[in-house]
């Protein structure tokens, strides 16, 4: 569990870790998060994840709290504290605490940094990977800056949720064209009859997921072919297999679409592939 919460400037026991009752992440959701895997002490991707938080605050005029390579001594810091091998670390950025008022705050507000660090089974979605996960379709109803990582979740877990209820690991959220733009907490992807990875391009409909973009590079290592463009749930019924990728579940095999199988209903093979060789794609850092 997690023990040591470092927030704004210092590192608190969990039960003590507290924001300003006025704090704008908590009133509008005015705030950005990324979630870091922890691969045996090390991070994985940080410079990515690390310039995507740059991105989304830079999206919403919110002011970085520090520089990344005090960033990085915090959570570094927040990892050992809390003894973490295999996990994750999360950040939150909000744009501080003040009067509640839709006007943003006087400039020169400092930022509220939330950063902890949770362990996870070593090893659990790979056992998740080996029999596949189900997703059901959730028509889009998220706002139109969805390649900003803000904290305003509640289509998504209202989304999980009903995929829950309905046998269901993941959402995939269907736009009003009849295209699959994204999982609730993940990116999606086909594979066509000839063996084509099919992802949605980078738009503001899509969170730019930087699992994604690893997965990419190791893709056009292994010589595959990929095309950015929309695709139907019809489509998606009619691939050979699916998968969805995030910083948690890496490469996780989708097999069944609404109930309905998808390919053979087991997990396939590229999605296999693409999974074992991630980690050797990845930054890792030094630990």
């Amino acid at each position: 569990m997690t023990r040591i919460v470092y927030v704004n400037g210092a590192y608190k026991r969990y039960e003590e870790a507290a924001v300003h009752v006025e704090d704008r992440g908590f009133q509008f959701a005015d705030a950005i998060y990324e979630v870091i895997e922890v691969l045996d002490g090390r991070l994985v991707d940080a410079t990515r994840h690390l310039a995507r938080l740059a991105r989304s605050l830079r999206e919403l005029r919110i002011p970085a709290p520090m520089s990344d390579a005090a960033l990085m001594l915090i959570i570094d810091q927040v990892i050992r504290r809390n003894r973490v091998r295999y996990g994750i670390v999360y950040m939150q950025v909000t744009r501080g605490a003040g009067p509640r008022d839709f006007a943003l705050p006087p400039a020169g507000t400092p930022p509220t940094l939330v950063v902890l660090a949770r362990s996870q089974r070593k090893g659990w979605s790979a056992v998740l990977a080996e029999t596949g996960i189900g997703v059901k379709t959730i028509p889009e109803n998220r706002w139109g800056r969805c390649d900003i990582k803000t904290v305003m979740l509640l289509p998504a877990v209202l989304a999980k949720d009903e995929a829950r209820e309905n046998g269901a690991k993941e959402a995939w959220f269907v736009d009003a064209q009849g295209n699959v733009t994204e999982g609730a907490s993940s990116n999606a992807w086909i594979v066509t009859a000839d063996g084509t990875l099919v992802t949605h391009p980078l738009d503001p409909q899509i969170l730019p997921g930087v699992t994604r973009a690893t997965v990419m590079d190791a893709a056009k290592l292994e010589g595959l072919k990929i095309e950015e463009r929309a695709f139907s749930k019809a489509e998606a019924l009619r691939s050979r297999e699916a998968f969805v990728t995030s910083a948690t579940n890496i490469v996780m095999p989708v097999v069944t679409i609404d109930g309905v199988p998808v390919g053979d209903g087991k997990p396939g093979p590229l999605a296999h592939r693409l999974r074992l060789r991630f980690h050797h794609v990845a930054e890792i850092s030094a630990g």
